[in-house]
């Protein structure tokens, strides 16, 4: 039985991120962005969620709210940021991470700082109807995403990605394109942040940590870029390969490097012999 939890709870956990790595990529892999913002929309869905739900508004309310509140500050970030190119815009999203992060740390009145957040209810009493929930709302996250991505304002953002001047000689407006896909890669990922704090039914400060940033470009990269089953996939390998050393019984202390470790061998072997990802159709570089 204790086994089947398990099992259940890492099937809710893929689902979750599925969605945040397949918003990843709109904003990456289909636009071009590199956006290390990323897990601050995931943190903003997740605060703005269960503050609410905490407040008693109901979490079919406060779960689409937290993601509406994660794609206007997407657009707002992307209106300063999306004019820069590669490392410039990568600094910039990186550094509106640390600001979020700092704010959920020292606005005390708001977030209770490094307490976090507890309580926070979950959408189902069981871990079985949240797996039920969270495949049927995964899906439905990704046919949206799969529409977005393949309509021609979708088409539009990967003929920027792939020449941008060459898309505004047709006249294309480059800035808004990019601007409101980062909008709806921000969205999902606000999304993907109130149903994690809704199964977990605690968040604090460590939701904008490196950490989680490295795990969603991790299984971006391995999935490959550009890619709706790529993001699928590359978030089923990087949360399923590392898991056996649980059950090895190594310390704690050691089983989270190890993680690191793996982590980092798989993304080196990726990046030598799969520049693209598994399923990528864009080279990372």
């Amino acid at each position: 039985m204790a086994f089947i939890n398990y099992v259940i709870h890492l099937a809710i956990l893929i689902g979750i991120y599925s969605i945040v790595t397949f918003s990843l990529n709109l904003a990456v892999g289909f636009t071009g962005l590199l956006n290390l913002g990323h897990v601050g929309f995931f943190g903003i869905g997740a605060y703005v969620s269960a503050l609410l739900a905490v407040q008693g508004v109901s979490l079919w309310i406060s779960i689409p709210l937290g993601a509406l509140a994660a794609m206007v500050m997407g657009i707002i970030l992307a209106m300063p940021t999306t004019r820069l190119k590669g490392d410039y815009l990568a600094l910039a999203t990186l550094g509106f991470t640390f600001i979020l992060g700092s704010v959920a740390r020292n606005w005390t009145d708001v977030t209770r700082g490094a307490l976090g957040i507890p309580g926070i209810p979950k959408i189902v009493k069981g871990n079985t109807e949240f797996l039920f929930v969270v495949v049927v709302l995964a899906v439905v996250s990704y046919l949206a995403m799969w529409y977005i991505s393949r309509s021609r304002f979708g088409l539009t953002c990967e003929a920027i990605r792939d020449d941008e001047l060459a898309a505004k000689m047709l006249g294309k407006n480059t800035f808004a394109h990019k601007a409101l896909m980062l909008g709806f890669s921000a969205l999902f990922a606000g999304f993907a942040g109130g149903l994690f704090a809704h199964y977990i039914t605690f968040i604090d400060p460590s939701i904008f940590g490196i950490n989680d940033l490295i795990l969603m470009f991790s299984m971006l990269i391995v999935g490959g870029l550009a890619s709706v089953k790529g993001s699928a996939i590359g978030t089923i390998v990087l949360f399923l390969i590392p898991e056996p050393l649980r059950f090895i019984g190594f310390p704690s202390s050691v089983l989270g490097p190890m993680r690191e470790m793996i982590f980092a061998l798989i993304l080196l072997l990726i990046l030598i012999y799969r520049p693209k990802g598994l399923f990528g159709k864009v080279d990372f570089s």
